[in-house]
Formats: C-alpha cells, structure tokens, sequence
C-alpha cells in the first residue's frame, strides 16, 4: 500500500527536475547553405548594469529623500547682512512710514533688530512687491520640488495675529 502511494508521487518529482534542467528553447535549424550562424543560447540571470545613473526625465527622483522640503532656507547659502539675510517667515512688520512721498516700512528680523525696507528689496526667499498703510506684500520663492507653483504672494500685516496676542 506505501510503495502505491508514493510512486506517483516520485514519478511527479523525476518529471519535474527533468523539465526543469531540459533547454527551455532549441535554436532555430537553418539550412547549412545559407550562411547563417547558430544563435547564441540566453544567460542564465540578469546581468548587473555598469555605472548605472538615474535621468529622471522631469519626474521626481524616487531616491531622494523627502523629509526637509518646504519653507526651509537652501542649506549652503551664505547669508548677508541685514535684511538681505532673513527669510519672509523670519521677519514681522513693526510699522509703515512715510518718506519723500512713498511708503517704507520697519521690520523686525528674530534678532530683535529693526530694519527700513523699501518696494523692491529682497529677502533671502522674497521680494517686496509693494508697501500698504496695512503692512507689505511680499513675493515669496518656493522652494518645494512637490509644488507647481513657484511663487506665491505673502502678504505681512501690521497688526498681525501673533502680535495681538502679546
């Protein structure tokens, strides 16, 4: 009764290594005047690339790592002096003034320093598009490979709701 049981089950097992280790195509036959070489029989496995690189072709490259994007300043960039040097998140108007007929505004930057700023001065990430008795509207680059878009307008009052608070 074993040997019925387990005879078929071992003719299975043969039938299987014997299809396993058979060639899995057999080259074209072509007559022998015709002056064709016999094709070469596929590796076994892939083969590793060479100095492979990602082109990313405008997609977004999958290796780079997402965390960190957003708002942040550009890690490497020096920054200058005075208001040149602080980022729009960074600063908070203090008060709007009127000089020589245009508007100019005083900011203040995390250091607890007052600034003058004119229409057209840039921040580190912005540009001042212009000056209201309200406050300052102000061009802000962004810097989020995620995001379409690639400025947006930030507009800064005087009376913001963090100073009420104080």
């Amino acid at each position: 009764m074993r040997t019925g049981f387990f005879l078929p089950i071992a003719f299975s097992i043969a039938a299987a290594v014997a299809s396993a280790q058979a060639p899995a195509t057999a080259a074209p036959v072509t007559p022998a005047g015709q002056g064709a070489k016999p094709a070469k029989a596929p590796e076994a496995g892939p083969t590793p690339a060479e100095g492979y690189t990602y082109q990313s072709e405008g997609r977004r490259d999958p290796f780079t790592n997402l965390l960190g994007t957003g708002n942040e300043t550009r890690s490497g960039v020096k920054r200058s002096e005075g208001a040149a040097g602080l980022t729009v998140g960074e600063i908070s108007v203090r008060g709007v003034l009127e000089s020589r007929g245009a508007l100019i505004a005083m900011i203040e930057g995390p250091d607890k320093k007052a600034y003058v700023v004119h229409t057209g001065d840039k921040f580190l990430d912005g540009t001042i598009r212009s000056i209201t008795p309200q406050g300052l509207v102000i061009v802000q680059e962004v810097n989020d490979p995620l995001s379409l878009v690639k400025q947006r307008e930030i507009h800064k009052l005087l009376r913001s709701l963090e100073s009420a608070k104080e």
